[in-house]
């Protein structure tokens, strides 16, 4: 039986639940035309998902079905509800700017002539836009899609000049990133050209200018004007910005964070902080750890909070006058502004930082934690769920919270490199902790190649604020293709690319230098051919590259160590019991903790060698405890890589950085 035929039956017998569900896969397959406009007046009418019925809709309509039947229905259902909405919103906006001195055109259409028909789509600003002079339906626009899509700031020696800039977010985002021309002595708007007028007219049924329009830091040239830039101020409206002194950044000016996440350790994180470090338009510290960063904010709060006049809190806070004056005043005082501040009266963070340049830096964060470690669990629908405590404190975070615009990107390195890197560096911290004072909290190494296989950071769900203006990029290629990557990564950051700051690593506007214990800084290849062979076996880096498959191959890594074999059960115990590498480390670090236990027997301690006997078994029950959780994991693993987050929604590779060929110095690392 076909699914429209089934789906008929169901909804007969009144089942609309299912019904929908079964016209829904009618729609899908796209295969009958008239059975998904059944189906989706159906599920329009049932309470179903409209949604689903209102994509059919727009999909008929512009392959050429149905039209007569199709657009009327949708302007009754979708469009005439919101025409006394948009119209209001249109005529509202042609009132702020016949007002306003920078746009230079006021022939302002009818909203009846308007050459771009919105019909609202959802309650969250997304639109599907009609030309009904085509006569076909554009693709989804959502006004306040939290993306910057291009590289507004790459070149910041003359004003910002950008076209047909339609986002009501993207808009926000450079009327508040562009600091006004008074505040840097030299004039500093923003040129946004529109190609074509009926078309700009259109959009402001679906904007809201007002807020941004009192800043008076917009430009509007529309075709032909675009001649005009940039306006020299002083000679045709008599103001002339020289004569006002550069005024330094303010706490609030920064509003933009570029989220330098820690997928795991030793992943080649410090190499892109060193590259960014003292960037003229950025306050950029090392990785600095998330608890002691609240810890600091919150003393700042309560110090701030606590005194009793602005003199008395400038001489609690040893900072410069104007950021300890700027936040003793300020309301709604936030964590984002305590940090912001403490950024900017570091010496370190503001090394290179630009106060005369024509945008607020952004700041740059690389919170850091000790382990990422992440645990899975199946649901009641069988699905498998990924959760990390240390992902649950940076989405619970404030800090987050009031940055209005978030960048992110993550770096990642192979992963067998990385992990092996990360034992030895887990068991050299271990084993130097004997000079620590006895009662001291022992170091260990921990399951670091479960730890791995389960800490899918790079998977991401799409619609997470803070992942979706993302990206990933591969440490090998910073290291190998530096122009390529540095560009790309700056152009995806909306950074100009500084040479003279990134082309080579530093801490505080100083080089790095080679450390004692070898780590090779600057853009030496040497720790991408790195693999610390006596920190990792080939049983467990079989184990990893298996169940990192997919991301081996989404992300351009090639097998060194899996040989495309089936594995089940049986292989995966087999390559479990050959895990002496990481067991070995665990064992000589856990038991340094065991032995700090004492043996007693009726009151009285044991002889040594009895109570080392008992230390050595409880080791060994230890581990074997820890076999029992592989196995564990590995039976849910072998159900197949498909993750989703607690609310049940599928978690998707986070995109990686491209980069342009042609600047490519080696081949690609595979």
């Amino acid at each position: 039986m076909e699914a429209i035929e089934i789906a008929r039956k169901l909804a007969a017998l009144g089942e609309q639940g299912e019904a929908c569900r079964a016209y829904g896969l009618v729609i899908q397959s796209g295969e009958d035309p008239a059975g998904a406009l059944e189906g989706a007046v159906y599920i329009l009418r049932s309470g179903g998902d409209y949604r689903i019925s209102y994509t059919a809709f727009i999909n008929l309509y512009n392959q050429g079905y149905f039209r007569e039947e199709i657009l009327p229905l949708i302007t009754k259902v979708f469009y005439e509800p919101n025409i006394k909405m948009l119209k209001s919103r249109y005529e509202r906006n042609c009132r702020h700017l016949a007002k306003y001195p920078y746009l230079f055109r006021k022939d302002f259409l009818p909203f009846e002539e308007l050459p771009v028909v919105f019909f609202p789509f959802d309650d969250h600003s997304g639109y599907i836009p009609f030309y009904p002079a085509e006569e076909r339906f554009g693709d989804f626009v959502n006004f306040k899609n939290t993306v910057i899509s291009r590289n507004f700031f790459k070149n910041l020696d003359n004003p910002i000049l950008a076209a047909d800039v339609y986002s009501q977010y993207e808009l926000e985002y450079l009327n508040d990133n562009v600091r006004k021309s008074e505040d840097i002595g030299r004039e500093n708007h923003i040129y946004l050209h529109y190609s074509d007028w009926g078309t700009f007219c259109s959009y402001l049924q679906c904007l809201s200018l007002r807020t941004m329009l009192e800043s008076r830091k917009l430009v509007f040239l529309i075709g032909e004007e675009i001649e005009q830039y940039p306006i020299d101020f002083k000679a045709r409206f008599g103001i002339d910005y020289s004569q006002y002194s550069v005024k330094p950044v303010g706490i609030r000016e920064v509003t933009r964070m570029i989220w330098h996440t820690q997928l795991s350790t030793h992943n080649g994180g410090d190499f892109f902080n060193e590259v960014f470090d003292a960037h003229p338009n950025l306050i950029v510290l090392p990785s600095l750890m998330m608890s002691e960063v609240a810890e600091t904010a919150e003393t700042v709060r309560k110090v701030v909070e606590g005194s009793t006049s602005l003199r008395d809190a400038q001489q609690n806070i040893k900072w410069q006058s104007y950021l300890v004056e700027e936040l003793y005043h300020m309301r709604d005082r936030t964590e984002k502004d305590i940090v912001v501040a403490l950024y900017l009266q570091s010496k370190m963070a503001v090394s290179g930082l630009d106060q005369g340049a024509r945008i607020a830096p952004a700041l740059f964060f690389q919170p850091h934690f000790y382990n990422i470690v992440y645990s899975l669990r199946v649901d009641s629908s069988n699905r498998t769920v990924l959760e990390a405590k240390n992902y649950d404190e940076i989405h619970n975070s404030s800090l987050f919270r009031n940055f209005k615009y978030i960048k992110t990107f993550t770096p990642m390195r192979r992963f067998t490199t990385s992990h092996a890197a990360s034992v030895r560096f887990m068991y050299n911290v271990a084993m130097s902790s004997d000079d620590q004072e006895k009662g001291k909290k022992k170091t260990v190494v921990s399951d670091a190649v479960m730890e791995r296989i389960l800490n899918r950071s790079f998977m991401i769900d799409p619609e997470d604020r803070l992942y979706k203006d993302g990206v990933l990029v591969r440490f090998e290629d910073g290291k190998l293709n530096p122009k390529a990557t540095l560009r790309a990564l700056a152009a995806f950051l909306d950074l100009p690319y500084h040479e003279e700051t990134m082309s080579y690593c530093s801490w505080g506007g100083e080089p790095v230098r080679v450390t004692d214990d070898g780590y090779a800084p600057g853009f030496s290849p040497v720790q991408v051919y790195k693999t610390y062979d006596e920190f990792a076996n080939e049983s467990e880096r079989y184990f990893i590259e298996y169940f990192l498959r997919d991301a081996y191959a989404y992300y351009g890594y090639d097998f060194q160590y899996y040989d495309g074999q089936p594995v089940d059960e049986a292989k995966a115990e087999e390559l479990i019991r050959n895990f002496s590498t990481i067991n070995g480390y665990m064992s000589k670090t856990w038991i340094k903790v065991f032995r700090e236990a004492e043996v007693s027997q009726d009151g009285e301690r044991v002889a040594a060698e009895v109570e080392e006997k008992v230390q050595e078994n409880l080791l060994k029950d230890y581990i074997k405890k820890y076999d029992k959780n592989r196995l564990q994991n590995v039976r849910i693993l072998l159900e197949g890589l498909e993750f989703v987050n607690r609310n049940g929604q599928p978690l998707h590779m986070m995109p990686r950085l491209e980069l342009d060929p042609a600047l490519l110095e080696n081949p690609i690392y595979h």
